[in-house]
């Protein structure tokens, strides 16, 4: 009996001390518990940002890639445009050189041909400087249509530099030219106007279009020849009505 009764206190004081010794870790156990979730979730945070960042920093890097080749393409259209503009500047310097020289041989001739007349010199003479006097008006016609090509060729080259440096460029066309259209098509959306290089139309030159003093509409110069020109018709507000053959047309961004 006393066995037994000793076996009993010695049961229940291990349970004492076992519960005692639950009441005493338990909230050390929950606060392990607590630690190991917090520290769980700050690291799949910190591996979600790193991965977030890493994303950010590719996509930074792709951007910064594209945005040095756009740079290096424009820096170099910037370069051709100023080397074509400064050979065609240097052209256009050598023909006004040839054509002041011209228009000095031309009024020496003259000069000389006056004197001759004046002295009764022989009509031989006289008809050979007359002769010379044809040739040096026909090479000074000659140098002069080609100086405009130059300047033609040269202002073109002008506006595309223009048009790399200038956020809001415009082509500007002389202020007194007028014109007319004189091919329409309605499918392409195109005409053709009946003027060109001849009075100084010049690609990418907007000009208003008109029909009895009231706006029609917009067109942009595409394509240049000598005495005709294609151009588009502009949609959007500037489309009022239906360009049609015989409508004048007037630069839209005259020179000042």
């Amino acid at each position: 009996m006393l066995l037994r009764i000793s076996l009993v206190v010695a049961i229940l004081a291990a349970l004492a001390v076992g519960v005692l010794n639950f009441v005493q870790i338990k909230p050390k156990i929950d606060t392990l518990v607590t630690q190991r979730d917090t520290e769980k979730r700050d690291k799949e945070t910190a591996q979600n940002d790193l991965r977030k960042t890493k994303d950010e920093l590719a996509k930074t890097e792709k951007d910064l890639k594209q945005t040095k080749e756009t740079l290096a393409e424009t820096s170099a259209e910037r370069d051709t445009a100023v080397k074509t503009a400064a050979d065609q500047t240097k052209k256009a310097t050598e023909l006004a050189e040839k054509l002041e020289k011209a228009n000095s041989d031309l009024g020496n001739a003259r000069a000389e041909l006056a004197a001759y007349q004046a002295t009764g010199y022989k009509p031989e003479q006289i008809a050979g400087l007359g002769k010379q006097i044809k040739s040096l008006e026909e090479a000074v016609f000659v140098a002069q249509e080609e100086t405009k090509k130059v300047a033609w060729k040269l202002k073109i080259t002008e506006n595309e530099l223009a048009k790399l440096v200038q956020t809001d460029f415009h082509v500007r066309l002389p202020a007194d030219l007028k014109g007319k259209v004189a091919v329409t098509d309605p499918k392409w959306d195109f005409v053709v106007l009946d003027f060109g290089a001849n009075k100084e139309a010049l690609p990418d030159a907007e000009l208003l279009v008109s029909r009895n003093g009231k706006l029609v509409g917009k067109l942009r110069i595409s394509a240049v020849q000598n005495d005709r020109c294609i151009a588009n018709v502009v949609g959007g507000d500037y489309r009022i009505g239906d360009v049609s053959e015989g409508d004048v047309v007037i630069p839209a961004y005259p020179a000042l």
